[in-house]
This record gives C-alpha cells, sequence and structure tokens, in this order.
C-alpha cells in the first residue's frame, strides 16, 4: 500500500478529522470545527527520519511509518507491559527489529505512550491495522471531550 492510501481511507471513514504536514510526517488529528489549535492526535505517517527518531531508517527510498495512539490497554494485550520513556533521541527497550517491513510492533520512541507502529503495511496488514486505527480514533474523541 502506498501512505497516501491509507489518509484517503481516513478521510472517508472518520469524521471531524484534519490532516497536517509537519515535522517530516502527515499527521491525523481528531479536531472538529478546528475547536483546538491542532486537535489531538491519532495516527500519523511518517516518511523519514527526524532528529530524535532514527530507529526505523525511514531514509530508505519508498519506506514510511504508520503510526497509531491506540489505549495503553490494547497495546499491553498485542506486547505486554508499556516499556519505559528512552532518553531523548533513544529507542523503547523491546526486542523488535524496527526497521522490518509489513509487521505491528511497538512504536520504536513512544511505545510508553501506548503507540504502535508498522512500516509499509500490505492490504493484509492494513485489514489488521483497521481496528486498531477504529480504537485510536474513538479513544482520540474521548480525549477531545475530556478537553474541552
Amino acid at each position: 500500500m502506498k501512505a497516501e492510501e491509507i489518509l484517503q481511507y481516513c478521510r472517508e471513514n472518520y469524521k471531524d478529522i484534519a490532516v497536517i504536514d509537519s515535522w517530516g510526517e502527515t499527521s491525523i488529528f481528531y479536531n472538529p470545527n478546528n475547536a483546538l489549535k491542532r486537535g489531538v492526535y491519532v495516527l500519523t505517517i511518517k516518511e523519514k527520519d527526524g532528529q530524535n527518531d532514527r530507529a526505523s531508517n525511514l531514509d530508505r527510498e519508498g519506506v514510511y511509518r504508520v503510526n497509531v495512539g491506540v489505549k495503553k490497554s490494547s497495546y499491553e494485550q498485542m506486547f505486554g507491559k508499556v516499556p519505559k520513556r528512552p532518553q531523548k533521541g533513544g529507542v523503547v527497550e523491546a526486542e523488535y527489529d524496527f526497521t522490518k517491513l509489513d509487521e505491528i510492533m511497538p512504536h520504536p520512541v513512544y511505545a510508553w505512550m501506548g503507540w504502535i507502529a508498522v512500516l509499509n503495511p500490505s492490504k493484509h496488514t492494513f485489514d489488521k491495522l483497521k481496528p486498531l486505527m477504529d480504537e485510536a480514533y474513538l479513544y482520540a474523541c474521548e480525549k477531545f471531550f475530556k478537553r474541552k
């Protein structure tokens, strides 16, 4: 799949989202009527390495990573205990090859917040990711209304 196909899926399936390009990634926020400055993160698509996030080697040609903010309880069901926050520029302590394509895994930097990631998902893996994206969307809605 291409990153744009995932963005199109989000535009077609999630209401009241804002799609914002910044910091070398495209971010999907829940933000009805632009009530908050940005909104609440649902997911991001990152297409290049950043100063504090090089673990996935995204500077490879055609490689991108989908990052999804699920609830910590869901993260723990998939991967076990949420890891500790890494030092700035570091990665979480986890036994994963964060450069591997087409595998749902902990986010290399933000797993401590319950985020998961997948590099270049195939159609099959994207189908597995959709319910997690739905959860992230509903979770973002909950957080939005708590802030309002």
